[in-house]
């Protein structure tokens, strides 16, 4: 029986720590980790060098986000490969925007080092209990 003084407070999904169990799960965080290291890199070329402060700003958020997303998941996953898959999509992330958006050369063999990247991604996914 409730009192009229008691004050329910409802749990809400971000009032218990993650079930980081689930290697999905985990897997979901590096990814979206990976994503905050390219709006991280790009953050900090905006900021030139600190002086602006919306892109330093952001560039310290977006970093520190994808630290901590990344260490949620080492629970799960090894710390090798969660950092080599975390740092290939930071890489070949900002890579590729700045091939696409800010007009940095596509040389066949920058190409092909970031396939190479993205099979080596693909592999330590794989073959991660191998």
């Amino acid at each position: 029986m409730r009192h009229a003084w008691q004050i329910h407070i409802q749990r809400r999904a971000f009032d218990k720590p993650m079930d980081m169990t689930s290697t999905k799960a985990a897997w979901t965080l590096i990814f979206i980790s990976g994503l905050l290291e390219v709006v991280f890199a790009l953050s900090v070329q905006a900021s030139s060098s600190f002086t602006r402060w919306l892109p330093a700003a952001l560039a310290i958020a977006a970093g520190s986000l994808s630290v901590y997303l990344m260490s949620l998941s080492l629970t799960v996953i090894p710390i090798g490969t969660a950092y080599a898959v975390w740092g290939g999509i930071g890489a070949v992330g900002t890579a590729a925007i700045g091939l696409i958006f800010l007009g940095e050369p596509a040389a066949p063999m920058r190409l092909l080092c970031m396939a190479l990247v993205i099979v080596g991604v693909i592999g330590l996914q794989l073959f991660e209990t191998a």
